[in-house]
């Protein structure tokens, strides 16, 4: 039995007719870009995640470009971030001519308070909080030093949507939420989507304009935007996807939890979920000193892993430019050599997901 990483088609199959239906209609509307499609996912997904503004965008990496912009980041300001964050999270920054301040995560991957404060310089311009894998950062913390230095807090919401802090959902914290509808993501879209969420109606009208050539109304340009809309089908696609939103994370919770109840402790390092916090397993990521043997391990018997992230971005060929070396952070190198994601999708079975956890146990035996 080969067990893939993941499997989009299932949650396309169990809604196939709805799925469909919408795509036709936006089709036979004959309004492809910027149109009452976009408009109305734009006014749901703010409505669930509770803000009062969506701007539907081309991509979760627009999303952060263009957030930053319309925040002013431009050359020669800092913006801090958590080293072991994915390569987009950073592109975001310096697509603006920003530099990224890279700061140790915490224990749960996140953005760790007790080392923000210290990473703020007059030049910081703006923080990133990374949700990383589904779980929400320390917010209480991370929104009070913000507070407290004024300085705007940014929360890449790539991996978390629908997850809460204190039942506050990700997104809302800050003064901008940005998410990716990538299609791997729990609200994926069947292309490359994305959005910003804000309460700051002059944010959201400013990112509505770069979205569109800096035009708020056709052909005055009044500032210089690019070209990153989010398309009629794909929010229309996006708005079916939304309604079936909490089936899809009460599904993978299911599976997350049998994994948890199921994979020996011993053989991994599993995940930890924060107090307060709800994890939405965008990922289901686990540690081991032995990474690269487990994942040959459980390739030889069929099931798929992979790793997020290898490398950091601050050893990235990107980002040589920076002149970062290896032990610089060695929190976040620890982790890119350890962590391993096991499969979890919706749709998985039974059969599959114990065959993961004997692989796995059977792998903590072989080592003890």
């Amino acid at each position: 039995m080969i067990i893939p990483f993941n499997k989009l088609a299932p949650l396309y199959e169990k809604h196939k007719n709805e799925y469909d239906a919408a795509a036709i209609e936006a089709l036979e509307s004959g309004w492809y870009i910027l149109g009452d499609k976009l408009s109305s996912f734009e006014g749901q997904f703010a409505d669930y995640i509770g803000t009062a503004h969506c701007v539907g965008l081309n991509s979760g990496l627009d999303a952060l470009i263009l957030a930053l912009r319309a925040l002013g980041v431009d050359a020669g300001d800092e913006v801090i971030v958590q080293a072991n964050t994915y390569i987009a999270t950073v592109l975001g920054i310096t697509e603006n001519g920003g530099t990224p301040v890279f700061v140790e995560p915490d224990e749960y991957h996140g953005l760790n308070p007790a080392k923000l404060a210290d990473a703020i310089t007059d030049k910081t311009k703006a923080i990133i909080a990374v949700h990383l894998y589904g779980q929400p950062c320390d917010m209480e913390p991370i929104v009070e030093i913000a507070g407290k230095h004024g300085i705007p807090l940014v929360e890449d919401c790539a991996q978390s949507h629908g997850a809460t802090w204190k039942s506050q959902k990700t997104g809302t914290f800050g003064t901008i939420g940005c998410f990716s509808f990538f299609p791997t993501k729990n609200l994926g879209a069947f292309g490359d989507a994305g959005a910003i969420v804000t309460d700051d109606q002059e944010i959201a009208e400013k990112v509505r304009a770069l979205r569109n050539y800096g035009s708020k109304r056709k052909y005055y340009n009044d500032i210089c935007g690019v070209n990153s809309r989010l398309d009629e089908i794909q929010a229309a696609l996006l708005s079916v996807r939304l309604k079936y939103l909490k089936e899809t994370l009460d599904e993978r919770a299911t599976i997350a939890d049998y994994y948890l109840n199921n994979i020996d402790p011993s053989a991994v390092t599993l995940p930890s979920i924060r107090s307060d916090a709800s994890h939405v397993w965008h990922l289901f990521v686990v540690e081991n000193d032995k990474r690269d043997e487990l994942q040959q391990h459980l390739s030889e018997r069929g099931i798929q892993t992979q790793i997020h992230y290898p490398v950091p971005p601050h050893l990235s060929g990107a980002y040589k430019n920076l002149g970062f070396k290896s032990g610089d952070f060695p929190i976040t190198e620890r982790l890119a050599s350890s962590v391993l994601s096991l499969p979890l999708y919706n749709g998985m079975t039974k059969d599959e997901m114990d065959s993961v956890c004997r692989a796995v146990n059977e792998f903590g035996g072989m080592k003890r």
